[in-house]
């Protein structure tokens, strides 16, 4: 039987948005199976895991991703797994005609342009890895978005398009992406959203959790760590440019 408490025993990994939430929690799985884990983040929080490596930074700048990059290759020495989590929503009401010019930038930056600035300076270490992966995360990027909420649903719509092409062009490689797409997960940040978000429609949070298909709940950080971690270990090893949903059923709609 599989030991999954050692599956990651030698293996490098980063994890960005990793000091809270779902990022703190995949971190945190990684190292339990046994992986030596970085995390980054703009600031520390309680949630951080004491055992991850703490890098501070912004990586929605070039020079902040590649500071990061960089650093995490420092003190790592090579690179087997990488988690692009980082990521903000901020609703902008009453709707679109709201969402200024500087907001659709920020949100690009943050939600994608992160994800590609982290990613470029780490392929030649993935690459020597032998048996990479990456795992993006990108919630609303399939399905239109409230208005308020526009910007950050087009910025991780282009995460899932780039996570699409870099998988095809990474595969020959043997370097695995893939992406998972959250639902109704209680986070620090998500649940600061999600206040605004229910109050725009008109309902509270816990109505928008009775829609949830398995048994009207909201997911947690560890559930979809769980899903990443699976992504990122050798028994995904045969599945590379998918879309992966813990949505509670929720599918597209999330």
């Amino acid at each position: 039987m599989k030991d999954y408490a050692n599956e990651f025993k030698g293996k490098k990994a980063l994890v960005t948005g990793g000091s809270r939430g779902i990022g703190a929690a995949t971190a945190q799985r990684l190292i339990d199976g046994g992986a030596t884990v970085v995390v980054s983040a703009r600031s520390r929080h309680e949630q951080t895991p004491t055992e991850a490596t703490f890098i501070q930074g912004d990586i929605s700048t070039l020079s902040g991703a590649n500071a990061v990059a960089e650093e995490a290759l420092k003190i790592l020495g090579g690179m087997d797994i990488l988690v692009n989590n980082a990521g903000a929503a901020t609703p902008k009401l009453p709707g679109i005609e709201s969402i200024s010019d500087e907001d659709w930038i920020e949100s690009l930056m943050v939600n994608f342009m992160s994800a590609v600035r982290v990613t470029n300076p780490l392929l030649p270490a993935l690459r020597e890895s032998g048996s990479a992966a990456i795992v993006n995360i990108s919630a609303g990027g399939l399905m239109p978005l409230h208005g308020f909420l526009a910007h950050y649903g087009a910025s991780k719509a282009a995460l899932v398009s780039y996570t699409k092409s870099l998988a095809k062009e990474l595969a020959p490689a043997g370097i695995r992406v893939n992406l998972v797409t959250p639902g109704a997960i209680i986070t620090p940040g998500g649940d600061e959203g999600r206040k605004l978000l229910t109050s725009a429609m008109g309902i509270t949070p816990e109505q928008m959790f009775s829609r949830i298909p398995l048994s009207g709940r909201a997911g947690t950080a560890e559930e979809m760590a769980e899903m990443i971690a699976f992504l990122a270990s050798d028994r995904a090893s045969y599945i590379t440019g998918h879309n992966h949903f813990v949505t509670g059923g929720q599918g597209e709609l999330a």
